[in-house]
């Protein structure tokens, strides 16, 4: 499956993002999916993850009440809505893909990876 992140950009401390991952070649469904990001000079952490059926969802600390990743099937999208944006969020986002069906949390169980893209937050 491949997998192209978009939506990123430059916004204000307090502002909202929406990232868009959408795949081809595959199904979504078939995939867990998360959303990590990579800040310069520091290590890709994770983000937030949804899993195959969709029913169940997972956070990091940083991202909890203020982010929500979610997927439509049917566009074969997953989307990680991101608001109350702080300057310690700016980073470059990367979306995966994992066949595991449990939650994973970790960059080295994700199968796939895609591009990423730049979220930008000044404050």
């Amino acid at each position: 499956v491949q997998l192209q992140a978009s939506g990123g950009g430059l916004v204000q401390a307090g502002g909202s993002l929406r990232l868009s991952c959408a795949a081809s070649g595959g199904l979504v469904s078939s995939y867990g999916m998360g959303w990590f990001r990579q800040a310069p000079g520091k290590e890709r952490e994770f983000v937030a993850t949804i899993n195959r059926s969709g029913d169940t969802t997972y956070y990091a600390d940083s991202a909890k009440g203020r982010f929500t990743i979610s997927r439509d099937n049917a566009k074969n999208t997953v989307y990680l809505q991101m608001n109350g944006l702080e300057p310690a969020d700016t980073a470059v986002y990367y979306c995966a893909a994992v066949r595991a069906m449990n939650i994973r949390t970790t960059t080295s169980a994700y199968d796939y990876w895609g591009q990423g893209t730049q979220v930008t937050v000044s404050s």
